[in-house]
């Protein structure tokens, strides 16, 4: 048996790999299509081949906070002062529109388009929106904005960049920890928040105590527990003053809900200390990139009470990247031919539990009752059975099957045990957005 020291040690190490497994493992291509974006606007713009003058990159990546699997990258193109009075009345979309078709120019097999205050240019995997704007001196930036007859904005990242920089040195490398940290749970449990969002509150917290002035790896647990309890109590508000800038960042979708279940998953992890137990309730919060423990490496075959099943569970992650921009919410109807059709969570709701059981013999219609997804998306399901009675039948499924273009699915509950459905939304070959129904089916002897 290992001492206390020994033990921490091990937590600790296993944080440092979480790090290291949602660290973006892309870095080397985005930075190469960041370069020939900024080529492509300097020839055009300033008849230079540089692929960085002029260029800043914002958002998630350029503040250091980004995970593996960003999907949505940002950058400003800094324009000639010269060229002002060219757009400056009413040019707004002519200036889009001159910057998309010098991009297209050079790389005319690759989709750009302009959309409302940017220069989209999609790639496989991921996006690069472009805003050409202009230098002010107290280091904002004025931008085009085209809807309602078009419009000059500012906008001021640099000031973002900064206070992340400098408050992450302060609080001893933590905020960058908790912000990445925090996409990985939003990721791992479908929670519609965005990167300005959730750097703006991981820095309100720290900046709130001095709990993180100093820790390092051995304290993130307890550091991303006590942010999810702080993100559990915040006020219903519909914005935030983002850090540094105190522009406004808009919260499209209330997190309080997912924030405390995501409590309750930590509260159950730091309970289990450094046994090895800990480590599967941490990958229920964080996802597959933090370690298993040696024992709950996958094996091929599940094996309980006598029986042997199959290990046939699939992963979302393995096949995209995962992403989460936007809300999803799937539900199911439980009918029956002489009963009263139900929905699932309508009726938790109504009756004020977690989860409603099921009796065998039912049929489901899962569907996605409510989503806030922009554009074209796939559906993609998986159905997963768990307990003895899935493994006595070898019918543990869990493969990952695309959606014949319905966006429902069927299915019949068979036998008892603990189902559970998850729905991926995937759009340019990334998750966006995710949900998951947990299905407890019985059988009436147990009503």
């Amino acid at each position: 048996m290992c001492d206390a020291g020994e033990a921490s040690i091990s937590r600790t190490e296993d944080f440092k790999t979480l790090f290291a497994n949602i660290a973006i493992d892309n870095a080397d291509t985005i930075s190469k299509r960041y370069g020939e974006v900024t080529r492509a606007l300097n020839l055009e713009f300033r008849d230079t081949e540089s692929r960085t003058a002029n260029s800043l990159q914002v958002g998630s990546y350029g503040r250091w906070t980004a995970i593996k699997g960003i999907s949505d990258l940002d950058m400003l193109y800094i324009m000639p002062k010269r060229c002002w009075n060219d757009y400056k009345d009413g040019g707004q979309y002519k200036l889009l529109r001159k910057a998309a078709d010098a991009i297209l120019e050079r790389y005319p097999d690759t989709e750009v388009y302009p959309d409302t205050l940017v220069v989209v240019i999609q790639y496989t995997n991921f996006k690069i929106e472009v805003q050409p704007v202009f230098a002010e001196d107290d280091g904002s930036y004025t931008y085009p904005y085209t809807k309602n007859g078009g419009s000059w904005r500012t906008t001021k990242p640099q000031a973002e960049l900064n206070t992340t920089s400098s408050v992450d040195s302060d609080k001893n490398g933590n905020l960058r920890r908790l912000a990445k940290m925090t996409r990985a749970w939003k990721n791992k449990h479908g929670v519609a928040m965005g990167g300005l969002l959730i750097d703006t509150l991981a820095h309100n917290f720290l900046k709130s105590n001095s709990d993180y002035d100093k820790t390092m790896f051995g304290s993130c647990g307890q550091m991303m527990r006590d942010f999810l309890s702080y993100l559990t109590d915040q006020p219903k508000q519909d914005r935030y003053a983002a850090l540094g800038s105190g522009q406004h960042v808009k919260v499209h979708k209330r997190f309080q809900g997912k924030a405390k279940k995501g409590l309750e998953l930590a509260d159950k992890a730091l309970e289990a200390g450094e046994e090895a137990k800990a480590n599967n309730r941490w990958r229920k919060l964080f996802g597959r990139g933090y370690p298993a423990a040696q024992a709950e490496v996958k094996k091929a075959y599940i094996v309980e009470a006598g029986y042997q099943a199959r290990n046939t569970e699939e992963f979302i992650e393995d096949r995209f990247p995962v992403d989460i921009r936007y809300a999803l919410r799937l539900d199911c109807e439980v009918s029956q031919h002489g009963f009263r059709t139900i929905h699932i969570r309508a009726a938790s709701r109504m009756l004020g539990i977690k989860r409603l059981n099921v009796f065998k013999s039912k049929s489901l219609h899962f569907h996605i009752a409510d989503h806030n997804i922009e554009g074209i998306f796939h559906v993609y399901w998986k159905v997963l059975n768990r307990g003895p009675m899935a493994i006595e039948r070898d019918m543990i499924r869990g493969q990952i099957d695309k959606d014949s273009g319905s966006k429902t699915k069927h299915e019949t509950s068979s036998f008892r045990g603990e189902h559970v459905v998850d729905c991926y939304a995937v759009q340019h070959g990334v998750v966006v957005a995710k949900d998951r129904i947990h299905v407890p089916i019985l059988d009436q002897s147990e009503s």
